[in-house]
């Protein structure tokens, strides 16, 4: 049948559908209406999972103890009670408001406005994205209510009293917790005002990023936030809301819309389980990461109260993997077979697994909510008599630098170890796609890709980021591979070519990978970044920027400052190196003298910059530095002058590979248009030689083919 085939042949088989025009001339076809798998409205089974999620926190507080009021202060059973119901009030509209706009961005189309739209999940698009913009502000009251009555309980007494303003005013603003959850609740507060204007893929996806933004700040709050392993913890805790959100929401966001999905209801179910996939793989991940740091022994899970909610909670995830498995292998092909066919036999295979599984996510968040509330096997109190190394950096003090120190340190960064291994993934999956399909990709670039992506997962996770921040000149090693080094590795693999020769690309209007990455390559901010002069300006420039201004100081002391870096230095280098060297479509590349001026002038730049590193009297950053008393340290100022000659001798290695890349290519470039140029001559008998010859005999005032010496003599008159 049509309908199956377009199905089973997913995005870009609109073409191939039968038309309701045609299904009803056809003897025995069923009405349009009857051939939609579920007119009925299920709303019911997202509304039956947030009863599941007060019933699951309620018997896990009550198996861990924490319902109980607390030993020394306690700020009633208002507070006591009220904080973990809007606890996960707030986690609950987080889900859904980040679950709807993730699927409005990547996998339902949006008609065009002012026209009509054929397709069945055309007005499912228009549902959505309000209802995740009336989540957004619940979710921004719930935020709210969670920051007065969190400060309630840090302070032991119930809401309101005499002094209450100048207390909350002073937690919002002096106490670290406040301060985060203060922002958090004023990141929240935008979403809505952005969620109104979601008319347009752009603005939902903007929503939808600001939302997973606004969860860091409660990240930082977390269990593990102010103890030991304190980056590891933030970032795995971010990592694993984040995909928890996109995969729970984005399930209770396709059960809100299925019954007006119709016949795109394969297509849709198909699309989100390739995102529903990566997020249980970096909820699984995070999780265990975190989870990790709480326990104190791999028995914990049997013999503390904590260790027990916890590992209920893990059994229900992989329940639910379990259940994502049977979607893809089992209810995919039972809905593609029956669409169009058996409307109620294609829809009851979606909710008979669908709707249970939202009623174990509830159960799952409900969880999570109560383990969030309850002590841990592990005491995640700050360390006391810790040194100041400690308590600014939250890791002990590594052994005196060596070579061999810096290839067996290691200082764990979740984001950017998931960044690495899945970029690894995802390349060489693209690859192989191509190769399996009959066409050709180069061995070295995707070498070339795996070296660059292993070298930036060290320099994050490695050595030098355990002695960058402890050592000025630890510092520049991290901040030279990162800008230098590891984007001409990048550069050289085309990853954006590649993306786009193997990801599919879709024809019913909505934007899958392939859409969003050419709508970034095309767009005016991308083309502003990647021009040369810009890029060239960006890459030298922000070296004084950062480091000459308190920019280096709070990538130093804090978290989120030393992932911006990493990601500001990360990408200049790649748009600088992409400009001289890549293949990749975006920037208008300058010609090759012009390129070599460009990057002639950035090294002599960095030499400039590293001299005056060298020669700089006053050490950068020195209230950091000088408080943390590193035991096998010396000269804070030595140091910072070894950090400036590694500033030249690593800047100007790489930049002279540069140069070098770039002349090959220019004597590359000529070689082809010399070769262009003869072949054109041979198919064209040199045509173009012989009219400029022509235009030199014109312009001598001989004909064509003659010369000087073969002018014919002459003719003289006879003398009478």
């Amino acid at each position: 049948m049509k309908t199956t085939a377009s199905a089973g042949r997913g995005d870009g088989a609109d073409s191939a559908r039968g038309t309701p025009e045609r299904a009803q001339a056809r003897p025995g076809a069923q009405p349009e209406a009857d051939r939609r798998p579920v007119q009925t409205r299920v709303w019911w089974f997202p509304l039956g999972a947030l009863p599941l999620v007060l019933v699951a926190m309620v018997a896990g507080l009550a198996l861990t103890g924490a319902a109980g009021p607390p030993e020394l202060f306690d700020p009633g059973p208002i507070v006591r009670w009220g904080l973990p119901v809007v606890t996960a009030l707030t986690w609950a509209s987080a889900t859904v408001t980040i679950g709807a706009f993730a699927l409005c961005a990547l996998v339902l189309p949006r008609p065009a406005a002012g026209r009509g739209d054929s397709r069945d999940s055309g007005d499912a698009w228009h549902l959505l994205a309000p209802v995740g913009a009336m989540a957004a502000v619940v979710w921004a009251l719930a935020q709210l209510a969670h920051l007065l009555l969190t400060h309630a309980a840090v302070l032991g007494t119930p809401i309101g009293g005499d002094g209450y303003d100048v207390q909350l005013i002073h937690f919002v603003t002096e106490i670290e917790m406040g301060r985060y959850l203060a922002l958090a609740t004023l990141l929240v507060a935008v979403i809505p005002l952005l969620a109104v204007a979601t008319t347009s893929y752009a603005s939902v996806a903007g929503a939808g990023v600001l939302a997973l933004l606004s969860l860091y700040p409660v990240a930082q709050t977390g269990h593990a936030a102010g103890a030991a392993n304190h980056d590891l913890a933030v970032s795995s805790w971010w990592l694993h809301l984040g995909g928890v959100t996109v995969w729970v929401g984005g399930l209770v966001a396709l059960c809100l819309v299925a019954s007006r999905l119709g016949r795109d209801l394969p297509r849709v179910v198909e699309r989100y389980s390739r995102v529903a996939l990566w997020a249980f793989v970096i909820t699984t991940v995070a999780g265990a990461a975190n989870a990790w740091i709480r326990l104190t022994t791999p028995l914990d899970l049997l013999t503390h109260p904590y260790g027990q909610l916890l590992l209920l909670k893990v059994v229900l995830t992989l329940v639910l993997g379990m259940a994502g498995w049977v979607h893809r292998t089992w209810t995919m092909p039972t809905i593609r077979a029956h669409t169009g066919t058996g409307g109620a036999t294609a829809g009851w295979a979606f909710w008979r697994l669908a709707g249970v599984e939202v009623l174990v996510m509830g159960a799952v968040v409900g969880i999570g909510v109560a383990l969030g509330s309850s002590p841990t096997p592990q005491p995640l109190e700050p360390v006391s008599n810790a040194g100041a190394l400690f308590v600014l950096t939250g890791y002990p003090e590594p052994p005196a630098p060596t070579v061999l120190t810096y290839l067996t340190q290691w200082r764990p960064e979740p984001m950017t170890a998931f960044a690495a291994l899945a970029g690894v993934v995802v390349y060489v999956r693209w690859a192989r796609r191509l190769r399996l399909r009959g066409d050709a990709w180069s061995t070295t670039r995707t070498l070339s890709w795996v070296v660059g992506l292993a070298l930036f997962f060290w320099v994050t996770n490695g050595g030098p980021a355990a002695y960058g921040s402890v050592l000025f000149s630890g510092h520049m090693i991290q901040h030279m591979l990162l800008a230098m080094v590891v984007p001409i590795f990048l550069v050289l693999a085309a990853p954006v070519t590649l993306a786009l020769r193997a990801l599919p690309a879709r024809r019913d209007g909505s934007r899958g990978p392939r859409e969003w990455l050419l709508a970034f390559v095309h767009s005016s901010l991308a083309r502003f970044f990647s021009h040369p002069v810009v890029a060239g300006v960006n890459f030298a420039g922000s070296l004084i920027v950062f480091y000459y201004s308190p920019l280096f100081e709070y990538a130093l002391t804090s978290h989120i400052g030393h992932l911006l870096m990493v990601v500001h230095f990360t990408a200049a280098g790649y748009l600088f190196a992409n400009a001289l060297i890549g293949v990749d479509p975006g920037p208008a590349r300058p010609s090759y003298p012009l390129r070599l001026l460009l990057l002639f002038a950035t090294m002599a730049f960095h030499a400039f910059f590293g001299i005056s590193l060298i020669s700089q009297t006053t050490v950068l950053a020195a209230d950091f530095f000088s408080q943390l008393n590193v035991s096998w340290g010396g000269d804070l100022l030595a140091d910072q002058e070894v950090g400036g000659a590694i500033t030249w001798g690593i800047g100007e290695i790489p930049t002279l590979a540069l140069a070098v890349a770039v002349a090959l290519a220019w004597a590359k470039e000529d070689d082809r248009t010399a070769r262009r140029s003869d072949r054109k001559a041979e198919r064209d008998d040199d045509a173009e030689l012989r009219a400029y010859n022509d235009m030199l005999a014109d312009l001598s005032g001989h004909p064509a083919g003659e010369t000087e010496h073969e002018k014919p003599p002459e003719r003289r008159e006879p003398r009478t």
